[in-house]
């Protein structure tokens, strides 16, 4: 019996050692802007920029492909971190930010034809074929993907209610000078 334990120990200390080697030897270097970009990012890879995910969208504005008004779901303000970080001016104008939103299902009209759980990138829907589906709103990422989607238009984007849980409180307006 000692003899497995003491040979599963070596072989486990081998291959750890070897994969540590191997991490080091074979570490791909990434571009550390890129990186910066992606922690700016939301980071919930809704595919609302047309790209897959919120790394391809980071390294299309490092390379210049893609302006930093690209993000919908992060609005004004990343695109304002983002330009900062980038050391460019943004233009505002054609950025429409109306907060956050969630996804809410009319039950009443729901067909239960899962068009919506298929293009969910967050797993947000629930239900079953011919069954009225709902939303998970704590995983909701408001993409609208889903209201694309529904054939009855059961599905609408609606803004975060205030709750106690979701509620900010508001920045005052910057004093006129």
């Amino acid at each position: 019996m000692f003899a497995a334990v003491i040979s599963l120990t070596l072989l486990g200390a081998l291959l750890g050692l070897g994969l540590g080697v191997a991490a080091t030897r074979f570490a791909v270097e990434g571009d550390p802007l890129v990186d910066e970009l992606i922690a700016l990012m939301p980071g919930s890879n809704c595919g609302q920029c047309g790209m897959a995910g919120c790394a391809a969208a980071a390294q299309a504005i490092a390379e210049g492909s893609a302006t930093v008004t690209v993000c919908p779901a992060g609005g004004k303000a990343l695109a304002t971190m983002l330009g900062e970080k980038l050391g460019i001016s943004v233009d505002l104008g054609d950025v429409v930010d109306e907060g956050p939103k969630l996804a809410v299902i009319a039950e009443e009209i729901c067909i239960g034809c899962c068009r919506c759980l298929k293009v969910c990138p967050t797993d947000a829907m629930i239900g079953a074929p011919k069954q009225i589906h709902n939303v998970i709103r704590e995983a909701c990422t408001g993409c609208g993907n889903c209201i694309e989607r529904c054939p009855t238009g059961a599905a609408t984007l609606q803004p975060v209610p205030v709750t106690l849980p979701h509620w900010v409180w508001p920045k005052p307006a910057p004093a006129l000078a």
